[in-house]
């Protein structure tokens, strides 16, 4: 679904945001990209969008490799990829449901299409009884709620999502991840850059873990912690060695003997998606291409 060989990005000046990053995600998984601010989690989320040309390298996405995919082709590369921001990027002068029914308007879908799939998915998102509201009138939580209809609308194989918690408190965070955990269900592939160590810990998907641009883990069933703990022993053991000549012990706890993350309260929450899949008519994305 997305490939990522030896990709490595220089910007101007000679900042290097990713190195030498390889990886491969599967349909329908849900992985998250996690690492200090500057670590190159966005900038790999613009890489695999095609915001941004890659230095060296090559990127598939859905089946075509974006690196060589000619700028007028980009367009229709991204109706198959639903992206959902930190900032909402929604349109302050259209309504809630126009904010939506404008992702399907630009691919030119009729309207007799158009209004049942945007009643569906604001069903989906609980903005059903909101679809005439405004966005200044809908609080940040709302807000990103829109943007996430915005982006399944189309019901896109990919979605890709830059920190899409970031503005918002623990609590409305949760509603936002039970969203993206209910697409993920339909078949969709999820792939979200995010540090909040609360929510990766609590839903345990696949974590990569990113430092000055390298991937320095890539863990099924990951936590935030427990890439953050391998970091720390990696560099200890490169430090004993140049120390020493040979690596020595640490102190460091096994991952089985970790203690669980003091996240209780989210991980109930999402927990609770697996039993709350909607029945509201979302097609099953299992066959997207």
């Amino acid at each position: 679904m997305i490939r990522l060989e030896s990709v490595t990005k220089i910007y101007e000046g000679g900042v290097v945001a990713v190195r030498d990053v390889t990886l491969d995600i599967q349909k329908g998984e849900f992985v998250f990209l996690v690492g200090p601010s500057g670590s190159g989690k966005s900038t790999l989320i613009r890489l695999m969008l095609r915001q941004e040309p890659v230095t060296r390298g090559r990127i598939w996405v859905a089946g075509k490799d974006i690196t060589r995919l000619p700028n007028w082709k980009v367009p229709y590369l991204r109706r198959s990829v639903g992206t959902v921001f930190q900032d909402f990027k929604l349109l302050p002068n259209k309504t809630v449901r126009e904010n939506v029914a404008f992702a399907l308007e630009v691919l030119g879908r009729p309207r007799g299409v158009i209004g049942p799939q945007v009643d569906q998915v604001l069903e989906l998102v609980g903005l059903a009884d909101k679809a005439d509201r405004y966005p200044r009138q809908l609080s940040g939580g709302e807000q990103q709620r829109v943007s996430v209809a915005r982006a399944f609308v189309n019901r896109p194989p990919i979605l890709l999502a830059d920190e899409p918690t970031g503005n918002l408190d623990p609590a409305t965070s949760v509603g936002i991840m039970r969203l993206l955990d209910r697409i993920n269900r339909t078949g969709t592939t999820v792939v979200m850059a995010t540090h909040d160590h609360a929510i990766v810990d609590a839903m345990q998907r696949r974590v990569v873990a990113l430092e000055q641009g390298r991937v320095i883990r890539d863990q099924r069933a990951g936590r935030y912690e427990t890439a953050l703990r391998d970091t720390i022993e990696m560099r200890t053991s490169k430090t004993d060695q140049e120390g020493q000549g040979e690596p020595e012990a640490t102190d460091v706890a096994p991952e089985g003997d970790a203690a669980a993350p003091a996240a209780a309260p989210v991980a109930a929450d999402t927990r609770e998606v697996t039993a709350e899949v909607p029945e509201v008519g979302v097609e099953n994305e299992g066959e997207a291409p």
